[in-house]
């Protein structure tokens, strides 16, 4: 077994056969909602060929012939909690998105259009923080009421944001809408591991990275058919009737088993979090203002990063002292799970540039309405599903590594591509590119979740969950903050640093503008977010890199207890 600079236990001789019978019987059974009978293929499908050097889960044994401790429940009402944890899955993930094709009706309601990312990366940004402090009261008080309370937070959040009055109004509710989506995101797939055992979790995964990948992409569209049609106030109103349906199923079929009086006192890492959160405030109020509120050399910028590196720093030294830190150094001690969240960290990164752009692409160079546009990006939705659940076939021969580094190159060819489409082109040809894209990056997201799971044992499990999506989610936030500057800026350079509000009003109306000056400012959008697509190109180069540098050729996957197997 690995040492713990890599995958085993906490004390780096820990094999999963030396693992405690109770932790065991927790990876069975840790909530009464149940485990139905495994799944079975279907018919006519023959399960692919285990690589000779990752382990894949063994067949699922009959129920009568597994001990009673790693029995999964059989409690008929897991269907009903798996579908309320696709909903809580579902909402986080749109909300994500969803703004990003009534950006133009946002604006020009509310003003603000050089703040106007600050509605993805606010929502982003206290996500990312909620994230493992979700994860650590899930652990002390229990999953059921922490999913509650997390989306509760949410629908108020989104009940707000549909009575926003500004810009400000709208970014600060869109703060409150994050610190819920946090517990939406982190609970759901802790629950997922506590529903399923080991051998069933690549299934749980992948329908839950189907769930997250889906909305996220369908948010757009979904978003241009309430501009188009009603308000964009209902992108948020819907919400509550969703939310509303998973309370219900979660409040009446989710048990938990009663948990044992705590011996220690609970240990909450605030300053952490708070310091987390403040550097990720100071650094995204940098790359949002700079080159347009302000120049990127004066003092605002220069006080803003100094003060952003200064609190890092200080949040590094309070996490190596905290009795339990927010993120644990050990989750970048590990090559493993180090490389994974690089690489997830990269493709929240990368995810930006079409989620929060190309509807604004589609509307303001192609001229289309924001439902036509909100479609262009959603032609991925149909190919990330099905690569992801087609990604274990591949895996399972050729190894985690080498699929997602296939996925990811495609992915970086494909991203370089798209400025190079012809000006100012046809609807169908960035609808193929997401098509594509979509099917490169189903390749790359799932076999890195499930194989960097495997290289854990489960008391390790969810902290490394918490560590991978606390990373995507950075990237996603610190994305949208700098690609909105790099836009900003190549938007204020095109057109001699005019008003960007004045833009905005300008590209809901072209026909108030001539010919020339409509192509005029055609050609600074395009060209911007040409800049924004070289950007997503650089950071998925940084996750090939991290793949091809620091992850090891083979997953260390962990062999599962001798009697599990048996």
């Amino acid at each position: 077994m690995k040492d713990g600079g890599e995958g085993g236990g906490k004390h780096g001789d820990k094999t999963p056969s030396g693992t405690a019978p109770s932790a065991r019987a927790q990876e069975g059974a840790k909530v009464t909602a149940g485990a139905a009978p495994p799944a079975q293929a279907p018919s006519g499908q023959v399960p692919p060929a285990q690589a000779p050097h990752e382990q894949t889960p063994p067949a699922q044994v009959p129920p009568a012939q597994v001990p009673p401790e790693q029995a999964p429940p059989a409690n008929p009402r897991r269907a009903a909690v798996v579908a309320a944890l696709m909903l809580c899955m579902a909402l986080a993930a749109l909300d994500g998105t969803i703004v990003a094709t009534a950006v133009p009706q946002i604006v020009g309601d509310l003003g603000g259009l050089s703040v106007f990312s600050w509605l993805f990366s606010g929502y982003l940004l206290a996500a990312t923080v909620a994230l493992p402090v979700y994860g650590k009261l899930s652990d002390t008080y229990g999953r059921k009421p922490v999913l509650v309370a997390g989306t509760i937070v949410f629908l108020v959040g989104s009940l707000l944001c549909a009575a926003a009055w500004n810009m400000a109004a709208l970014i600060a509710f869109r703060v409150v809408q994050g610190l819920g989506g946090g517990a939406l995101q982190g609970t759901v797939q802790t629950l997922a591991a506590d529903l399923y055992p080991l051998k069933e979790r690549p299934r749980i995964q992948a329908k839950l990275s189907s769930v997250w990948a889906t909305a996220s992409i369908a948010g757009p569209a979904l978003g241009g058919l309430f501009a188009g049609y009603a308000d964009w106030r209902w992108i948020f109103l819907v919400n509550l009737p969703v939310g509303a349906v998973a309370l219900w199923l979660i409040a009446r079929h989710l048990k938990e088993p009663a948990r044992p009086p705590r011996t220690t006192p609970v240990r909450i890492d605030w300053p952490g979090a708070l310091g987390v959160f403040a550097t990720g405030a100071l650094l995204l109020t940098a790359l949002v203002q700079g080159g347009v509120a302000w120049p990127w050399l004066s003092a605002p910028s220069l006080a803003l990063l100094g003060g952003a590196a200064l609190l890092a720093g200080l949040t590094v030294v309070v996490e190596r002292r905290a009795a339990e830190p927010i993120i644990p150094g050990w989750v970048w001690r590990r090559r493993t799970i180090a490389a994974v969240n690089l690489s997830l960290g990269a493709l929240g990164l990368l995810m930006v540039a079409p989620t929060v752009f190309l509807p604004t692409y589609a509307q303001s160079v192609l001229g289309l309405g924001p439902i036509a546009a909100g479609f262009v990006l959603s032609a991925w939705t149909l190919s990330w599903p099905i690569s992801a659940a087609l990604s274990n076939r591949v895996y399972t021969r050729i190894g985690f590594r080498m699929t997602a580094v296939i996925g990811i190159t495609g992915a970086l060819a494909l991203l370089l591509a798209f400025p190079f489409l012809p000006y100012p082109g046809e609807p169908w040809q960035p609808a193929l590119l997401m098509l594509a894209l979509g099917a490169c990056l189903g390749f790359f997201q799932l076999p890195l979740m499930v194989g960097v799971q495997s290289t854990v044992p489960y008391e390790e499990r969810g902290t490394t969950t918490a560590s991978v999506l606390f990373c995507r989610q950075v990237g996603q936030s610190v994305g949208a903050a700098a690609f909105g500057a790099v836009a900003n800026t190549v938007l204020a350079a095109r057109l001699g640093g005019g008003d960007l509000d004045a833009v905005a009003r300008a590209l809901e109306a072209p026909a108030a503008l001539t010919a020339e000056a409509a192509d005029h400012l055609r050609r600074a959008v395009d060209a911007a977010v040409d800049h924004v697509y070289f950007g997503a190109a650089a950071a998925a180069a940084l996750a090939l890199l991290a793949l091809l540098t620091l992850a090891p050729r083979r997953f260390p996957v962990l062999k599962e207890a001798s009697g599990e197997d048996e």
